[in-house]
């Protein structure tokens, strides 16, 4: 998703500085236009960098004895990091 809206933000920056010719005493459209395509490329970085980064799961699971009851106890733990 964060991809599509950094593309989003490059198309209309990119329609805002070359396309409209409306002059506008009040804001500068071309800067508007530089800086929403400057948003949408680094949207576009954000979303590649969170897409390939790796998660590590580590998964340890243990069966032991009760020594009360003689029951069996199934114990698991999961370590999600990044």
């Amino acid at each position: 998703m964060s991809i599509g809206l950094g593309i989003f933000l490059l198309a209309v920056g990119a329609i805002l500085t070359f396309a409209v010719n409306v002059s506008v005493d009040v804001i500068n459209l071309d800067l508007i236009g530089y800086i929403l395509m400057g948003a949408g490329l680094i949207v576009i970085i954000i979303g590649i960098a969170l897409l390939t980064r790796k998660r590590r799961t580590v998964a340890t699971s243990r069966t032991d004895v009760d020594p009360a009851t003689g029951s069996r106890v199934n114990t698991t733990e999961r370590d999600d990091t990044l």
